[in-house]
């Protein structure tokens, strides 16, 4: 009996899907964006080849309900049994080639050469992904024949099939969604709601007055979240500003609205506005609004480089509107995020807009991954027509970003999707690790944007029309810091992009979706106009904000850059 398992399986499989399925297999281990290890690898491998076996399935189908000529079982027998060592082939030369190709990215990332493929994990890994795709599919087949045949007593074939289609395909997404991935998700917004609440013992409550979390301050310590206890705890101070630049400073001004701190969004904004107020906030010459990544993280090597170029004299603030991470909180709750940004840029910039203009702040916006894709939405052209605010830096915007993709797709002719160039950089710049392709002394209009971005971030270019067509940013001349390797296949490269999504964050500095603070430096220096810094004052901040970031006595912060 279970040595007929395997057996009735293989006469059951089909030729053109094993064969595809072997195809997108090996496709598969060809390099993306980031570098892959066995576990993501295998899994990968396993979705591609389960993608190529339902392509192929589909063909038959379509070629049986055509009523084409059918080959015989025998031929059929003849052909696995050929294709069958083909396919090994192809296999074995393609998992031979994974770690070079996976060394390509890494050379690139300055990381050391992959000492073993993993070939065998990968293989694993990637049969057992596709033998449950395959239990899957023959579930949804069952209960469609099922549903069918009770339907065909009573309606036309047609409405029988269709029928069939219906509810089979509400089963196998219940079992999915409502029990799967259900009560895996409320498991993860329980864990992080607990890990949100958990108080920091190397994060006492602030003494100063002056500071958010204070006992004058409006917004309590203990409600403040992880998130926000870190963003208020890690500000630069005074005297390190000081010590650096050898002037006189000013303390930098934060402040944050956890997701405990009131109970909706428009009432989190008016407390963060009433705690701007109390503390000074619009009495400084900057002010930046901030829209956080999901767990309400922001990421300090951005706000670091900010607070040493304004010489400490800026006001930055934020609120928290999830517990979940970025890629969680956009599909659970993809509008919430939004509707906290609008909140707080509501709030904030009707006050502003009250203020003698020659006596306020300059009013800038920032937002890292989920965060610059909802701080993009905080905003409206009309409402700030009359009284503009002066520029935002938007990190690692997400695809899905409308304006960010409007501007992308009308990106000035010869120039690259993953560095543009909009008409004549006035309004819209874009930067990477080696700057921008705009000249620095390029003139600017009032109202300065820059999109920070890496062409080997997986979170900015992946793309679901990457499964029928080539993305215009794998066009040559490339990024500097994708493989030369990496090419297109259909629906594969949709899928190793998609995979590159949930480890876009576990590259070094400077790659992928971790962005550097020296990146950062340079684009507040565009988006702030710092020209009383010099080249060589900000070359010498760079490297030391490098310093301050592998210092051994800095204890690590948390690190949720894609969340």
């Amino acid at each position: 009996m279970i040595i007929g398992w395997p057996l009735r399986l293989w006469r059951s499989l089909s030729a053109i899907g094993l064969v595809l399925g072997t195809l997108f297999f090996a496709a598969a281990l060809t390099p993306s964006l980031v570098p892959r290890s066995y576990l993501i690898q295998g899994l990968l491998s396993g979705f591609s080849f389960s993608a190529g076996y339902a392509i192929g399935v589909l063909i038959r189908s379509l070629w049986r309900y055509l009523e084409l000529p059918a080959p015989t079982e025998r031929l059929v027998s003849l052909t696995k049994l050929v294709a069958a060592p083909l396919c090994a082939v192809v296999a074995i030369a393609f998992l031979w080639k994974s770690a070079g190709w996976q060394d390509s990215i890494r050379g690139l990332m300055g990381l050391p050469p992959l000492a073993d493929s993993h070939s065998l994990q990968v293989c694993f890994i990637a049969v057992m992904v596709f033998l449950v795709a395959l239990a899957l599919a023959r579930l949804f087949l069952a209960v469609f024949g099922l549903t069918f045949r009770r339907s065909a007593r009573l309606l036309p074939t047609r409405i029988a099939n269709l029928m069939g289609v219906i509810v089979a395909a509400l089963v196998l997404w219940l079992l999915v969604k409502d029990v799967a991935l259900r009560a895996v998700l409320t498991l993860l917004d329980s864990s992080y709601r607990q890990y949100d609440a958990l108080i920091e013992p190397e994060r006492p409550q602030p003494p100063s007055p002056e500071k958010t979390g204070s006992a004058a301050s409006l917004l309590n310590w203990d409600e403040l979240g992880r998130a926000g206890r870190e963003f208020i705890a890690s500000a630069t101070t005074a005297e390190e500003i000081g010590a650096f630049t050898g002037k006189p400073s000013m303390e930098p001004i934060r402040v944050y609205a956890g997701l405990r701190s009131a109970e909706t969004a428009a009432a989190r904004a008016k407390l963060a506005l009433e705690e701007l107020k109390r503390v000074g906030a619009f009495e400084r010459a900057a002010l930046v609004v901030i829209t956080p990544t999901g767990t309400g993280w922001v990421d300090p090597d951005a706000m670091t480089g900010l607070e040493y170029l304004q010489n400490g004299n800026v006001a930055s603030v934020a609120q928290q509107y999830s517990y979940l991470s970025s890629p969680l909180s956009l599909l659970i709750e993809p509008d919430y995020a939004s509707e906290a940004a609008r909140a707080l840029f509501v709030e904030v910039y009707g006050y502003w807009t009250t203020l003698p203009k020659d006596r306020r702040p300059k009013f800038y916006l920032h937002g890292l991954s989920l965060g610059s894709m909802n701080s993009e939405k905080s905003t409206q052209l009309f409402e700030i027509f009359e009284d503009p605010i002066q520029g935002a830096l938007w990190a690692g915007p997400p695809f899905p970003s409308s304006t960010w993709r409007r501007v992308t797709d009308a990106r000035n002719a010869g120039a690259p999707a993953w560095l543009p160039e909009f008409r004549n950089g006035s309004l819209v710049r874009f930067m990477n690790q080696n700057g921008s392709p705009v000249p620095a002394d390029a003139p600017w209009g009032s109202l300065r944007i820059v999109y920070l971005q890496y062409s080997s971030d997986p979170i900015v270019f992946f793309d679901y029309r990457d499964a029928y067509r080539k993305p215009a940013w794998m066009t040559v001349p490339r990024g500097p810091d994708v493989s030369p390797s990496l090419r297109w296949y259909p629906v594969v490269t949709m899928l190793q992009l998609g995979f590159d999504l949930l480890i876009a964050t576990g590259t070094p500095m400077g790659y992928g979706h971790v962005y550097a603070p020296e990146d950062y430096t340079e684009a507040w220096r565009q988006v702030l106009d710092r020209r009383d810094w010099s080249d060589e004052e900000i070359a010498r901040l760079k490297q030391h904000l490098t310093t301050l970031l592998n210092a051994p006595e800095i204890a690590p912060v948390q690190d949720n850059r894609g969340g």
